[in-house]
């Protein structure tokens, strides 16, 4: 049974979903997306998303066809549809349709698409087992803290990975790290420090790292929002990644090279219960 999908006003058989081919988004990569978590049938940290959707919207002085609440209901009504238990829920807003042009057009309509996706978030192997995870150079544009559908580099990121034998890859700049390919980037000093890079325009900032930084600091766990070095995260006690489908994931290699045990560490195991705990009572 195919999945049902949003696009633009209408909930449609995947099979028979369309978009203009003179669609921004497709063209220039003109667009912004973002993904809540589901648990139990519900959304998580969606207003946060919601928020970090409008900024992006706002920081390419784009619209949305849509108000904020009538957004979270069309995401309800899709998640009744697909039955959707446990995943993630894909939306997408660009400029909409318009000749190919690279200034923006006056008239388009924004487009908007959304979609569900069945994932085994809180049982997950991968948490299990932990990420093994190799560097690569960051080549990304210099407004990574817009979350756009250009995605090409972290996806070139993410086959290196696969190429390599390794799960996923952290991107670096000038020796330090900035996040991985879909996630924040975490390590755990041998002091028990948390250490993750400041937000600003170089990373995205990250939903589910703020729920997780605030759960570390209610439970006196110390921070530092500072880059940090390659040869400091081989050298680290643990690591760890976030996101909305990853939660808190430890990555236990790095470019081949064991982090600490080589195994999920319980600095890192203790932040994901403590957040699969505060989502499922959310």
């Amino acid at each position: 049974m195919s999945r049902t999908v949003y696009v633009n006003g209408d909930f449609l058989p995947e099979e028979d979903a369309r978009i203009s081919v003179f669609d921004r988004g497709f063209l220039f990569a003109d667009g912004v997306y973002e993904v809540s978590t589901v648990l139990e049938g519900r959304l998580i940290d969606n207003e946060a998303h919601l928020i970090r959707l409008q900024r992006s919207l706002d920081e390419l002085k784009m619209g949305c066809p849509v108000t904020k609440d009538e957004l979270v209901e069309l995401q309800k009504e899709l998640i009744r549809r697909n039955n959707l238990v446990e995943g993630g829920l894909y939306l997408q807003v660009t400029r909409g349709a318009a000749d190919r042009e690279f200034g923006f057009p006056r008239d388009a309509k924004p487009s908007l698409v959304m979609f569900t996706q069945v994932k085994n978030l809180i049982n997950s192997p991968v948490a299990e087992k932990g990420l093994k995870v190799i560097s690569v150079p960051d080549i990304r544009w210099q407004r990574r803290d817009i979350k756009s559908v250009g995605l090409l580099a972290p996806a070139l990121a993410k086959q290196a990975a696969v190429d390599a034998g390794a799960d996923d890859a952290w991107m670096y700049e000038d020796g330090f790290v900035t996040e991985g390919s879909s996630n924040n980037a975490y390590i755990i000093t041998k002091a028990g420090v948390i250490v993750t890079r400041h937000l600003g325009n170089e990373i995205l900032h990250g939903i589910t790292r703020r729920s997780v930084l605030a759960l570390a600091a209610e439970n006196n766990i110390t921070i530092e929002e500072r880059p940090f070095t390659l040869e400091e995260a081989a050298d680290a006690a643990e690591a760890f990644v976030t996101s909305a489908t990853t939660f808190v994931t430890a990555v236990v290699s790095l470019d081949g090279k064991q982090i600490g045990s080589g195994k999920p560490g319980p600095l890192a195991n203790r932040l994901r219960q403590l957040y699969i705990e505060q989502a499922l009572k959310s």
